[in-house]
């Protein structure tokens, strides 16, 4: 079982892998989780022959983003065995050799549900998950989107997840944790190279936030991948779509449309480096007033 450390720092040394090709699957979710589960197999598969060896899926992939289908869906992640998604993340994993960020599948556990990602080295070992921080609950609505309260069906997470990977330090969020600068600048100092998100944004806030939010996540000046459903996923609201690969300049990489697809990006670390040259922000950041920040600091090295 993996466990969720709440002060994992990754090591200083150079990842194993600096240079690779990471694979952005936006899948059709439906109504029926065997479908989706075959599916996003052959995505993986998919992406994997296109020379992916890390493996991204979207929010929610294995159940339609309602939440009257969260309960029906979860899967209790104590015993891989009995839960189906984890089961097959875990053998595709192995038998390809990728590292998969699982996007995120409903989790029960002790009368509680969350929306939870998992990640699974390339010998299909559970080493990491991430339970969603910060819910999307709406107030008055702004932008014409649909009423959605996940507080009242989801419980939230406590631990932000960073991972130490042949990759380097990956640093996970889900959605609307995305929309919190403060949990990308604790993986940053944790020692992050990347951050994914898989996400699920509605039209509204997808047109008016999604990109932008992935963009302003370059602070520190690391990668940040997206991967989110595609627009004709079963729900109860259309999905924005278009996953996305941001550099460390704020740079849009590659991104998709909003139909069915694998998106194949190549990485490069030695970018970080040579942007964080360019733009010293770490020595020039004003710690000294900016106290939150030494809070970060403090939290990373505790």
């Amino acid at each position: 079982m993996a466990s969720n450390s709440k002060r994992t720092v990754c090591p200083l040394q150079i990842p194993k892998i600096t240079q690779f090709k990471i694979g952005i699957c936006q899948l059709k979710v439906t109504t029926e989780k065997s479908a989706n589960i075959l599916k996003a197999r052959e995505l993986i598969q998919a992406a994997a022959g296109k020379g992916a060896s890390l493996i991204l899926l979207p929010e929610m992939w294995n159940c339609p983003c309602s939440t009257d289908m969260f309960a029906k869906f979860a899967e209790d992640f104590s015993d891989i065995d009995s839960a189906p998604s984890l089961l097959m993340l875990s053998e595709v994993a192995s038998s390809l050799g990728v590292t998969i960020i699982g996007g995120s599948v409903p989790e029960k556990d002790a009368g509680q549900l969350y929306n939870t990602c998992c990640l699974f080295g390339p010998n299909g070992e559970f080493k990491a998950k991430h339970r969603k921080i910060h819910l999307f609950d709406m107030g008055k609505p702004l932008l014409g989107e649909v009423q959605f309260k996940e507080s009242d069906y989801i419980s939230a997470g406590k631990n932000p997840t960073v991972v130490d990977t042949d990759f380097g330090c990956i640093g996970i969020g889900i959605c609307h944790d995305i929309r919190f600068p403060e949990l990308a600048m604790l993986y940053s100092a944790r020692g992050a190279q990347l951050i994914c998100y898989p996400g699920a944004f509605n039209m509204s806030t997808g047109a008016a936030l999604w990109e932008l939010e992935q963009r302003t996540r370059q602070d520190d000046s690391l990668y940040v991948a997206s991967c989110s459903p595609s627009r004709d996923s079963a729900g109860s609201y259309a999905i924005w779509g278009h996953s996305t690969v941001v550099g460390p300049m704020g740079e849009i990489i590659a991104t998709t449309g909003h139909d069915k697809t694998v998106l194949i990006v190549d990485v490069d670390y030695a970018a970080i480096q040579r942007t964080r040259e360019s733009f010293p922000l770490e020595s020039q950041r004003r710690s000294d007033i900016y106290q939150f920040v030494d809070v970060l600091t403090e939290s990373s090295n505790s």
